[in-house]
């Protein structure tokens, strides 16, 4: 018998009973987790279960209050990005961490060491962008980038770093099914060759395909550890929620008027990096609806300016909205028409970081608003309280900073305010970016509880899960343009797929000849009938 075996390799991260306490919350209790080299190790927990502050703690951006952190068999003390980047830590966050005003390279040099010249960086993100399929411009700046295109910028400047161990924060929120495919195959890839993998997502296939282990938290603590690919989403549901998420009840839809009326929409991009809108033409009509699926950059966020009152450039005529010509109102002249909207970024267009979610409401209802401008306090509070109450949603109150919430609370207050203004058109962009599986089903309840009861609802997403559950018709946006739309029982993943690359033209005149060969028929039958 060999006495002298050698000892297990070391594990990539060790972390002991990591402990952090803010003034409101425990985020994080005891926490211990291990990670081996080339592991892709999920960490799943409802919002506000601690995962993200777990992940900045070994990131170095926050300082844990007790506990130690072990990287390659070493105790360390991360005190800052920068040292965790030079042990080989790398991290992708939900909320990205870009300057506005400096261009994709520009951005990506500065997490990067400064003996590369910029030009070296930008050949290195061109040919990083090719292998991975991430396309990105490096000369663009970023205020140009739609929420997509940024998170692509984040994920090559991570794997540009080489890490030893790369931390992934939501990395597919906005991603469409081929990207997704891409970055797993990147991911696999990384993992083969020895880099360990933190992966947070609250997408339960994805984390049975693509990762070994699985750590789960529940309010700071850990409660599990699994294999994930032993598991099922609804035995992954109840260890993150104690339950699994309530099935959504689709009923036929119940049509009514038209309550948005887009006709011949073209408008030029606002910059040289935007999306010219050519031709759009849309209906939805009170009871339905209707989902805008596409790759992310391709005229989404054009579209939903225009819509919403952002940009008033359209033709009076060419948006309508409850029969009213709306192309050139502003925003408040449309709510008093029953639109409302949720934008999909969430900090600094849907919420102002710093200001309390109480007041926070007032960016779009003005029900505690007196005579004279006069706010009534009370009843604001009671207001943002209901809401908080009536969406689950984790937050110290409605004093609480909307900067102090996490991403997917956050996301549920915006979408609450909105659905509680009883809308009659209610425009959603990424209803559930960063939400878990539990707060989407509700949201995406709610979104058909509105349908139901009358509202007219577009929902712009890049989760075609999502859009497939709660869409009744489905059209999809490439390069400025709208498809046609297609019925949700009709469509197929691999046909909105090929739609995203604007390849639809071809299915509609195959599906006219159809129709064309369908009616020769009849008319053949009834002559000879005759």
């Amino acid at each position: 018998m060999n006495t002298h075996a050698s000892p297990p390799p070391s594990a990539r991260l060790v972390l002991q009973g990591i402990t952090k306490r803010y003034p409101s919350v425990v985020a994080n209790s005891g926490v211990s987790l291990t990670v081996q080299p080339g592991e892709t190790h999920a960490v799943l927990g409802e919002n506000g279960a601690g995962k993200s502050t777990l992940m900045k703690i070994i990131y170095g951006s926050v300082k844990p209050d007790e506990g130690t952190v072990l990287f390659n068999g070493q105790s360390v003390n991360v005190r800052n990005p920068q040292e965790a980047r030079a042990l080989g830590i790398s991290m992708v966050f939900q909320h990205f961490s870009l300057f506005d005003t400096l261009t994709v390279a520009e951005n990506v040099w500065l997490g990067l060491d400064k003996h590369f010249k910029l030009a070296e960086v930008t050949r290195r993100i061109t040919q990083k962008a090719s292998e991975y399929g991430l396309d990105i411009d490096p000369s663009r700046p970023v205020h140009t980038l739609s929420v997509g295109e940024m998170q692509r910028v984040e994920i090559i400047r991570a794997l540009l770093t080489d890490p030893k161990l790369l931390i992934l924060d939501e990395p597919t929120s906005v991603l469409t099914p081929q990207a997704v495919e891409k970055l797993f195959v990147v991911l696999k890839k990384l993992a083969a060759e020895g880099c360990s993998i933190l992966y947070i997502s609250h997408k339960l296939h994805e984390i049975r395909e693509l990762c070994t282990a699985c750590t789960v938290l529940r309010g700071g603590k850990v409660t599990g550890v699994c294999n994930p690919a032993e598991e099922s989403n609804a035995s992954l549901s109840r260890l993150m929620i104690g339950a699994e998420p309530p099935a959504l009840e689709h009923r036929p839809a119940k049509l009514g008027a038209t309550v948005l009326g887009v006709s011949g929409l073209s408008l030029p991009r606002l910059d040289q990096f935007g999306v010219d809108l050519i031709d759009v033409n849309l209906e939805v009509r009170a009871g339905e609806v209707v989902g805008i699926a596409g790759v992310s950059g391709n005229g989404q966020q054009e579209l939903l300016y225009a819509l919403s009152g952002e940009d008033t450039r359209a033709a009076p005529a060419a948006i309508s909205v409850a029969g009213q010509a709306a192309g050139q109102l502003p925003p408040q002249r449309r709510r008093a028409l029953g639109l409302y909207f949720v934008p999909e970024e969430r900090l600094g267009r849907g919420a102002v970081p710093t200001m309390g979610l109480a007041h926070n409401l007032l960016l779009t209802r003005d029900e505690a608003v007196g005579g004279g401008g006069w706010l009534k306090l009370g009843a604001l509070e009671a207001q943002a309280a209901d809401i908080i109450r009536r969406f689950n949603v984790k937050a110290g109150g409605p004093q609480a900073a909307a900067k102090s919430l996490s991403g997917g609370n956050l996301q549920k207050f915006i979408v609450g305010r909105e659905i509680d203004a009883k809308p009659r058109l209610l425009i959603v962009s990424q209803p559930t970016w960063g939400v878990d599986v539990g707060a989407a089903a509700q949201i995406r309840g709610e979104i058909l509880a509105l349908r139901d009861a009358g509202c007219a609802v577009l929902v712009v997403s890049e989760e075609l899960d999502e859009l497939f559950e709660i869409s009744d018709r489905l059209h999809v946006i490439a390069k400025g343009r709208l498809s046609p739309s297609v019925a949700r029982t009709q469509a197929t993943v691999e046909k909105i797929g090929e739609w995203m690359s604007g390849l639809w033209n071809e299915d509609v005149q195959a599906h006219l000849a159809e129709l064309d060969q369908a009616h020769g028929a009849a008319a053949e039958v009834s002559h000879v009938q005759a």
